[in-house]
């Protein structure tokens, strides 16, 4: 493969780790003191209850409405993780993988917002090529430590 300035693999790498900014930078932007008393699952639930499609709805209210503060721990710390995780390549995989699902879960909430699904489709994206292309071959803790090599 004939690349400018870095190896195949190596900008692989930094797809990677840009992912791994956004997910850091959606744990950073949020106002974590609301966040964490619930408002992030209540703007869900408001989104929820109107949803076009019903099961959408009826699993927000059977799964995540009854524990909004574990809910909104769950998310945060998910996105925290999955920043960290992806920017150091540690665990690199089940990363990818929780993060497309993560997006799907936004993607399919959203579905009415097209502002956010361009964002939710690009990083459920880069999950798939981050994975198939195993983007934890250079600079990985993965790597490293010969994990999933």
């Amino acid at each position: 493969m004939q690349t400018i300035w870095l190896s195949g693999a190596e900008w692989l790498a930094v797809l990677r780790i840009g992912l791994g900014l956004w997910w850091l930078e959606s744990w950073r932007h949020k106002d974590k003191k609301e966040w964490f008393k619930g408002g992030g699952v209540k703007w869900a639930a408001d989104i929820a209850a109107e949803h076009r499609w019903s099961f959408v709805s009826s699993s927000f209210d059977r799964l995540v409405k009854p524990h909004p503060r574990v809910m909104a721990y769950v998310v945060a710390y998910a996105e925290l993780a999955l920043g960290l995780g992806l920017i150091l390549g540690f665990l690199t995989p089940i990363a990818l993988v929780a993060g497309f699902v993560l997006n799907l879960i936004y993607l399919v909430l959203m579905i009415h917002d097209w502002a956010e699904q361009g964002q939710n489709l690009m990083m459920a994206l880069i999950s798939l090529v981050a994975l198939f292309t195993m983007s934890w071959q250079v600079w990985s803790v993965d790597k490293a430590f010969s994990l999933f090599m």
